[in-house]
């Protein structure tokens, strides 16, 4: 196979026993992209040149003995709100047009330290204040939406012009497009990864994490994210979580699985629920033990989010809406527009609710280890559509939808995991959505291995081009 169709994982043992070069990687990593870019959009700028150097640094410094570890090598994309010295990053707006930044974001710097190799800047939604990603195109069926806001993120690793990428979770926008283009995303517990020089949509609910193909590879990208970063106020310390389990043979056993009897089956597609739970059917074949859960507090949940989100978003672009609006596309500017009239004593409302929710919530992992559930409703609507209508009459746009399964993870800040866990009728992919308790990001891991080692299909690519 050429090296792009390798996950991370492999890539980097290849890399180890000298069985491949960086920059034999990057380049059939750059020639994928090559070849895919014009049908997929993912990235907004790719950096070729550096690329290759890198990779040629990576080579010299690995056969001198200077191995840095598993990600020494290995190319990946970064969405676009993320900044990085010398190479334009501009959020998807007009405002940033040609902005370049001088500094690093902290994860940038750690992923440079690394030894990764950047590939460029992924598309996101503008500002990451949307779901869709319009700019970038579903790799299995391009009549249907990437979802976002990390959707060029997601793309890029689905298609194999990235081993892995970077982005960023305010409301599902890590999960969302995971799940909808068949790969894994991890939205960490809050305050694990650094937001340092990433663009803020809502600062009490932003989150920057990990796409990959693998469960694995993305527990080796987070091993090398969590870090303490005095720089970002909501940072905190946390031991790293392993990426493996103890043993290939260690399976689920004494594991509990919390399974939702309310929220998270409500107005979801059947193929997406009967996809989930014959995924949480075999992990209790692998030795878990199934738990109805019955949700508390999940009537606010929506409401909550919208009135941490909105004002928050609407305090962060506060001058630049008011100096130049125009510079905005239309969706964003309405929904900005629309938090400056949020009452500040709804926004503390919605912070005691959060608080009310959170602690609820903590008391659900007295008697479960994960919660099991959807990622998203619906698999990729069509572009242009605008909504999704449900059996029992019920309607809501296409964002709601996917904010709704998402969001409760947001508010509470808790780390959740996105795993492909089949295909619908049309073979578009389906995500199940892993949930756990504050720091036990390694358990949402040891589930989220044993699942995929289950499977034949772990890893694989999208069948574009």
């Amino acid at each position: 196979m050429p090296p792009f169709e390798l996950t991370l994982s492999a890539a980097a043992e290849a890399i180890a026993r000298g069985a491949l070069s960086p920059v034999e990687l990057v380049d059939s990593v750059l020639e994928r992209c090559a070849a895919v870019e014009g049908q997929l959009n993912a990235y907004v700028t790719v950096v070729a040149d550096r690329a290759r150097a890198a990779a040629a640094q990576a080579e010299r410094d690995i056969r001198a003995g200077r191995r840095l570890g598993p990600l020494h090598g290995i190319p990946y994309g970064l969405k676009d709100l993320i900044d990085t010295a010398g190479i334009t990053t501009t959020a998807g707006s007009r405002l940033w047009e040609g902005r370049v930044p001088t500094e690093d974001s902290t994860v940038a710097a750690l992923l440079s330290a690394a030894g990764a190799v950047l590939i460029g800047k992924t598309h996101t939604h503008e500002f990451a204040y949307g779901l869709l990603t319009p700019q970038t195109a579903n790799p299995w069926a391009a009549r249907h939406i990437a979802g976002g806001s990390s959707g060029g993120s997601a793309v890029a690793v689905a298609a194999g012009s990235a081993l892995f990428a970077l982005g960023t979770d305010t409301g599902g926008s890590i999960r969302v497009p995971a799940a909808l283009n068949g790969v894994v995303g991890l939205k960490p517990t809050y305050g694990l990864v650094s937001r340092h020089g990433v663009a803020p949509l809502s600062w009490s609910l932003d989150h920057v994490g990990p796409l990959a193909r693998t469960v694995e590879d993305a527990a080796l990208v987070f091993d090398a994210l969590a870090r303490h970063d005095p720089r970002d106020g909501a940072s905190i310390a946390a031991p790293r979580a392993g990426a493996r389990p103890r043993s290939a043979d260690d399976g689920l056993r004494g594991l509990r699985i919390g399974v939702p009897v309310n929220y998270y089956f409500d107005r979801v597609d059947p193929q997406v629920e009967s996809a989930v739970r014959g995924a949480v059917a075999r992990l209790e074949k692998l030795g878990a033990t199934p738990v109805e859960v019955r949700l508390p507090l999940v009537a606010q949940v929506e409401a909550t989010q919208w009135g941490l989100m909105a004002p928050e978003a609407s305090a962060v672009h506060e001058d630049s809406l008011s100096r130049t609006p125009g510079l905005y596309s239309p969706d964003v500017r309405l929904l900005l527009e629309a938090g400056r009239r949020v009452p500040a004593l709804d926004y503390l409302r919605a912070q005691r609710s959060r608080t009310l929710i959170r602690n609820a919530w903590l008391r659900l992992f007295e008697d479960i280890d994960v919660m099991a559930a959807p990622s998203a409703p619906l698999t990729a609507a069509l572009r242009g559509q605008t909504l999704v209508h449900w059996p029992d009459g019920t309607a809501e746009t296409v964002t709601d939808a996917y904010v709704r399964l998402s969001a409760p993870a947001n508010v509470t800040g808790f780390p959740a995991l996105s795993v492909p866990a089949g295909q619908d009728a049309d073979g578009l992919p389906i995500g199940m959505q892993l949930i756990a308790g504050p720091l036990a990001e390694s358990v949402l891991f040891r589930v989220g291995i044993a699942f995929e080692r289950s499977q034949h299909a772990a890893g694989t690519l999208a069948p574009v081009g």
